[in-house]
Order: C-alpha cells, then sequence, then structure tokens
C-alpha cells in the first residue's frame, strides 16, 4: 500500500524543539512505560494491519479514552496499535511519527501538539503515503490529512457562552482560560462569543490568558484574576483540567455562590464536581465515538472508499439538571 522512505528530519525536529503544550494536562504519565501499545514493547500479531496514534498528551483522560476506544476496535480485528506519549512536545512528536513511519504503520491517528508546528511530520507521512486520520484537533495543513475527525468545538463553547447569559441575564465580569495553539481550544473560544450571543455587550472580559489546559497551571492564573477582581462573575475555560483548577481557586476564595466556573469535555472529574455543585456545566464530547469514528474512517481508506473531509461528532451541554443523565464514573 505503501512506499518506505526514510527521512532525514533531524534538523527540522530541532527547529521545532520550543516548549508548546496543548488542551490537556502537561504532567508526565504515570502509566508511559506500562502502556501496552508503547512501541518497544508492541508485538507485530502478524497478518494484520498496523497504525498509530499520537496525541497531545497521554496524561489526559479524554485521550486515553480515545485511545482506549481505538485500541478496542483495532485488536477485535486482529490488528496492532502503536501509542507513544509525546507529553505534549511537538518535537517529541515528530521524532515518534518518523519512529513509527519506520515501524511499518499503515495508518496513522493523530492529534497534533501544535496545529502549524506538525508540517515536518505531514510531509513525511505525505512521502510515505501513509494515510492520516487527524482527530479532535486540527492541523493547519488541511491538505496534507485524509480526514479531520474533531467534535464540534464551536458548539460546545456556544453551549456554554449561552448558560452564562441565562445565569447571568444582566451580564458581569468574566473571565477566559484558553489555549491559544491549538486549534480546537480557539474553536471553543470562538463558539463561546458566540454563545453570548445579543448578550455579549453586557459582559466585560477581564482577562484572557493561556491556561495550558492544565488544572495545576491554571489555578495560579485563576487566583491572581480573582485577587484583581472581586466582583468576577464566571470563568469560561477550554478544557475541564483548566476549569477545575478555576474552580479550585474560586472555592479558595470563598466566591462559589458569585463565580460561575464553565469547562468543555464533559470528563469524570468536571461531572462529579457539577453533580456535587462545584463547576456550573460543561460543553462535552464523546470520546468513545471520537475513536469508534476514527477506526471506521481509517478502514474505509485503507479499503480504497471515499470518506468525508471533515467529520463533526456532536457536542452538548452538561450541567447539574442533567448530569445523572451521563453518570459520572466514566466518558459518554
Amino acid at each position: 500500500m505503501k512506499k518506505r522512505i526514510m527521512v532525514a528530519m533531524l534538523s527540522a525536529v530541532m527547529v521545532m524543539s520550543m516548549a508548546l503544550t496543548a488542551c490537556g494536562s502537561k504532567e508526565e504519565s504515570p502509566n508511559e512505560d506500562t502502556k501496552s501499545g508503547a512501541a518497544e514493547d508492541s508485538v507485530d500479531k502478524g497478518g494484520g494491519h498496523k497504525y498509530g496514534f499520537t496525541c497531545m498528551t497521554m496524561n489526559n483522560p479524554f485521550f486515553t479514552t480515545i485511545e482506549g476506544s481505538i485500541r478496542k476496535e483495532v485488536e477485535a480485528n486482529g490488528d496492532e496499535l502503536i501509542t507513544l506519549d509525546t507529553k505534549q512536545d511537538i518535537a517529541t512528536q515528530i521524532q515518534q511519527i518518523e519512529d513509527m513511519i519506520n515501524q511499518g504503520i499503515e495508518v496513522l491517528f493523530l492529534c497534533p501538539v501544535d496545529s502549524e508546528g506538525i508540517a515536518p511530520a505531514l510531509d513525511m507521512l505525505k512521502d510515505a503515503d501513509i494515510p492520516v486520520v487527524n482527530f479532535d484537533t486540527d492541523v493547519t495543513d488541511k491538505d496534507k490529512v485524509d480526514t479531520i475527525l474533531v467534535s464540534n468545538n464551536e458548539y460546545a463553547g456556544q453551549v456554554v457562552g449561552e448558560a452564562m447569559t441565562e445565569r447571568y441575564p444582566d451580564g458581569g465580569k468574566i473571565a477566559i482560560l484558553d489555549a491559544p495553539y491549538a486549534a480546537a481550544c480557539v474553536q471553543r473560544v470562538e463558539g463561546f462569543m458566540k454563545g453570548l450571543g445579543d448578550a455579549k455587550d453586557k459582559f466585560e472580559i477581564v482577562s484572557q490568558q493561556n491556561g495550558k489546559g492544565d488544572t495545576a497551571e491554571s489555578l495560579p492564573i485563576a487566583e491572581n484574576i480573582i485577587q484583581a477582581n472581586s466582583d468576577l462573575v464566571g470563568f469560561f475555560c477550554i478544557n475541564d483540567p483548566s476549569a477545575l483548577g478555576a474552580y479550585s481557586a474560586v472555592e479558595s476564595a470563598g466566591l462559589t455562590d458569585q463565580v460561575a466556573v464553565f469547562g468543555c469535555d464533559g470528563s469524570p472529574d468536571a461531572k462529579k464536581s457539577i453533580e456535587e455543585g462545584g463547576m456550573a456545566g460543561t460543553g462535552a464530547q464523546s470520546p468513545i465515538n471520537i475513536g469508534k469514528q476514527c477506526v471506521e474512517a481509517a478502514n474505509k481508506i485503507m479499503a480504497g472508499e471515499k470518506v468525508d473531509k471533515e467529520i463533526k461528532v456532536d457536542t452538548f451541554l452538561i450541567t447539574k439538571e442533567n448530569v445523572k443523565d451521563y453518570g459520572t464514573d466514566g466518558w459518554q
């Protein structure tokens, strides 16, 4: 199906070795050495297909759930999945993709650490004639991937914006914790602003900062925002780990009755917080369905069938009123 070409990309990799992070937590994964799909531990089952998986970080439950969903579908067919943890470093991601190419993957499931910075790896994959199923976060150069399968990130932000206006019809001061290097996160912020609608002029965005999608990073940023704005009424965060950090800051300041914290993802931890009266809500997505649809798209590509260039997976709002419908023990 493909030609094998060794591409000398070391110099390009070194150029990209800046400290970039993404929508997930940036801490090291405690399970990286035991991950059954790690390249050094993977075993060629023989006769099956070989897939590669790379995302922003394997320390974010959202991504581990997608990987688990993909692995379940792949291994059910007797095929193999190689998974490597980038730890949110774009240079590492590029190098690992080259390693997977050399190991003979036939399709790559890709969520880029950096939407634009992943370009050298996309060139390698194109030269090696390896299809790319781009999930969760769009690459900048969309012509270099076969399909882009993402949650409707704009709508996830939009439903949160609508919920914010419903909660505070008279407006107020709000803050945004974003991650401007990841397309999915940018889309969520755009959707949030759209969701504010006609009430947009009633809200004052007193701060918009990069929370790096991480609880530990977002906590002190949120604390500083609260100290500077005692009359703050809300936080919009581009994912749930960031929102949980912001909520911790709100709780420590004794402002839980005043400040509403919204996130995006629909993670079990966020849903538990919502159920207990913590976070106000989350623009939720389904990593299980993302994984299943990724494999469906990959198999169609390998069979020579046509797939849509962009596949959107539904998103929706979870609040205290409906959280029991989704449960708090796992992802939807």
